[in-house]
């Protein structure tokens, strides 16, 4: 066990506790999700384990977090420790400062041990020996491959090393904090919301990393699908308190529904037997004949009461979004042709896309994908002509109607009011109607006087939609949706975006949601688009299609042993001769092999692919070894 949790409270308040009896255990080599809606006390619980924040006395006096001797416990937070003036390459080269002090001692050792003799050399051979035994069992000559993985994994396949962190964006410091946690390598790794600054491609590649990965993992995330890929145990904090179940997330899903339905149907067994009880002990308490029989079932009634199965709470009420349009457009809803992408003004305009071409036809739900800055989010403004675009062509269908959501929320002005907002856009609707719509939407109370710009991330999402719903859009155009919503409102969402049988541009990085929703997928590059029918499996099993089939390599043949006559008067010098070729070709072979896997680790499309990264590593020690050996031989020749 590397950490146990043990009847942990924690309050914020005087009398009412964020969480309650809180106990769960953490295994050598689990992969949790802990999840729970927004507000539920994730993040506290999460600082509480890592000891940035203290529990509270508990009512028993037992309360106690444990943990393993020598476990050590990463902690994905911003910047994560992270020293701003520092280069790329030293902050990733930090986790392995032991090692490389090591180095420098065998290095030096071995230079100082040309110059010692008897005693003093026999003792320095032992403490050479030992000190590059420790090195090479800790992967001590492959740090520099550990540190191209990651980072091309993550997406920093081209980055300039020589980069002082301050000079990343908060998006980027947060994903260079994650490198250097999965460098780290602790022996829990704790992540809080960790594929928010990833595209798919780098998600992708850290679920397959985390799932070979050696020590634990606590992970908070919304990102569903991924929760599925990685997880085989959920931790769910609900009212205060917290539940485990055994799977992936969507395990959890049908144990708790299962959970919910049994209980329910306990709670009112118990409810009616209670009621049966009751009228027993009324009706015949004052009788002389029965009164003994209505004491016994007081007791049993007293007893049923005390272990009474708690009422189900009822599940929270989720928002209402549904989306309709009034009109219908033409079969052929846009086309764009050749059109340029860009981003800036004057010298500053950098061009993202040359030449992007596709169509969308009426009733398509098409989902676009592509790595972090390729432009997902400006191909939506371009065909808008919210971004100015200087060659090609973008035709709109008459009768198009667009609803447009922006992930930043630009369209809001921070400075009004929610209901402002509303009434901004649409005077006619008295305050009564626009409460009741934001209401819909759960944005309710004091909530709709407050500016725009003091409400969260997923409150601004709710009320975007809620505009959404007035506009009756027949063409939505969706970059990030999901984005800062809890569970319950993704799947809301979901089932509406489902359901509308209009025509819809989604670029989402939420590959659940494209599962559900995408009939087909366009894939950005810097060539344009790529279209795949279907949805995000669909599109992962085209690709797979492509990839090029691995080249069958023939055995190599054995070289034929020179055969030599066994005769007396062979030569001595010959036959060592012989032996120093036979190294020499060794020699020349392994340094050759050497080289050719270190430019193949280094290729971007090998580095993210982590199995195969794994047999090239394994394979250089086993030549680096062999060399070694081969070499230590030719030198006693």
């Amino acid at each position: 066990m590397l950490v146990s949790v043990e009847h942990i409270w924690k309050y914020f308040e005087a009398d009412i506790p964020t969480l309650e009896d809180i106990t769960f255990s953490i295994e050598r080599g689990d992969r949790i999700g802990l999840v729970g809606v927004n507000g539920s006390g994730k993040t506290t619980l999460l600082q509480i384990i890592t000891d940035r924040i203290s529990f509270d006395p508990t009512p028993g006096g037992d309360g106690a977090i444990n943990i393993a001797r020598g476990c050590v416990i990463g902690y994905l937070e911003q910047n994560s420790g992270m020293l701003s003036e520092n280069t790329v390459d030293a902050e990733m080269h930090r986790p392995f400062s032991a090692l490389e002090e090591e180095y420098r001692e065998i290095t030096s050792l071995g230079e100082r041990m040309h110059s010692l003799s008897g005693d003093e050399l026999e003792a320095a051979s032992a403490e050479y020996s030992r000190l590059s035994a420790h090195f090479e069992a800790n992967d001590g000559y492959l740090t520099d491959v550990k540190i191209n993985t990651v980072l091309n994994g993550m997406g920093f396949a081209g980055i300039d090393r020589s980069r002082k962190i301050s000079s990343l964006s908060g998006g980027e410091r947060t994903r260079m904090a994650l490198c250097k946690l999965l460098l780290e390598a602790p022996d829990l790794l704790i992540l809080d919301e960790p594929t928010n600054h990833l595209d798919l491609d780098s998600t992708v590649w850290l679920e397959g990393y985390l799932a070979d990965y050696k020590g634990a993992v606590l992970v908070v995330s919304h990102n569903r699908y991924f929760l599925d890929r990685l997880c085989t145990r959920i931790l769910e904090l609900e009212d205060k308190k917290i539940k485990s179940y055994k799977g992936n997330y969507s395990d959890f899903l049908r144990q708790k529904k299962a959970d919910l339905e049994r209980q329910e149907k306990l709670y009112e067994q118990q409810q009616q037997k209670i009621k049966e009880l009751q009228f027993y002990i009324d009706k015949n308490r004052a009788s002389a004949t029965s009164a003994k029989q209505a004491k016994n079932k007081q007791h049993m009634l007293d007893r049923i009461e005390e272990e009474a199965v708690e009422k189900p709470k009822k599940p929270k009420r989720p928002p209402k979004i549904r989306l309709e349009y009034d009109i219908t457009p033409p079969k052929e809803v846009l086309t764009v042709e050749n059109v340029d992408v860009t981003v800036g003004e004057g010298e500053r305009q950098k061009t993202l896309i040359e030449s992007l071409s596709f169509e969308l036809r009426r009733g398509e739900k098409i989902g676009i994908i592509g790595p972090n800055g390729i432009g997902k989010s400006s191909i939506l403004k371009t065909i808008q002509g919210i971004n100015p675009h200087s060659h090609g062509r973008i035709n709109w269908a008459q009768n198009v109607k667009i609803a447009y959501f922006d992930q930043k929320n630009e369209q809001l002005d921070p400075r009004r009011t929610v209901i402002d907002e509303v009434h901004r856009r649409y005077p006619r609707m008295t305050d009564l109607e626009v409460r009741t719509l934001l209401g819909g939407v759960l944005l309710t109370g004091e909530n709709v006087y407050k500016p725009v710009g003091v409400i969260s991330g997923g409150e601004k999402t709710k009320l975007s939609f809620a505009i959404m719903m007035l506009r009756r859009g027949n063409v939505l155009i969706l970059d990030e949706p999901t984005n800062h919503l809890d569970s319950m409102t993704c799947e809301v969402l979901e089932a509406a975006l489902a359901d509308f049988d209009g025509t819809m541009l989604l670029v989402s990085h939420d590959r659940y949601l494209l599962n559900k929703i995408a009939t087909r997928i366009l894939e950005v590059t810097r060539d344009g688009v790529k279209s795949y029918e279907g949805n995000y499996d669909s599109y992962i099993a085209a690709k797979e299609l492509e990839k090029p089939a691995e080249p069958l390599t023939e055995p190599k043949k054995e070289q034929p042993k020179k055969q030599y006559r066994t005769r007396e008067q062979r030569s001595s010098d010959a036959r060592r001769k012989q032996e120093i070729k036979e190294l020499e070709e060794q020699i020349e072979a392994l340094e050759s092999e050497i080289k050719t896997i270190e430019e193949e680790i280094q290729k971007p499309e090998i580095a993210a692919d982590y199995i195969r990264m794994g047999e090239l590593c394994q394979r250089l020690e086993e030549a680096k070894a062999e060399l070694e050996t081969a070499m230590e031989k030719w030198a006693d020749m």
